[in-house]
């Protein structure tokens, strides 16, 4: 389904919102929900919501990681690894 077909004036989602949350359930689709015919918000699955959060935060990580890449802040992995080692084994009783 397209998402322009997932568009929702305010009014209808005050009179059909149990209806819409139910389907959100059953339809992964966002609604875009709309205020004097501008979109003004969406309305997503928490499953959907979550997932795009968990995509987020990869992203972020990722693009933190090209950017130390590009300014050279780099480890061989075996000397990383040894540091991983040596704080493992300092924090043992």
């Amino acid at each position: 389904m397209k998402l322009s077909e997932q568009v929702k004036p305010i009014s209808y989602l005050k009179a059909h919102a149990p209806k819409i949350v139910r389907q959100l359930k059953d339809n992964p689709q966002p609604v875009v929900i709309t205020l004097h015919g501008e979109a003004k918000a969406i309305l997503q699955d928490i499953g959907q919501y979550e997932e795009t959060q968990e995509t987020l935060a990869l992203l972020k990580l990722l693009a933190l990681t090209n950017r130390q890449v590009e300014e050279g802040k780099l480890r061989p992995a075996a000397e990383s690894f040894a540091r991983i080692r040596k704080r493992l084994a300092d924090s043992q009783p």
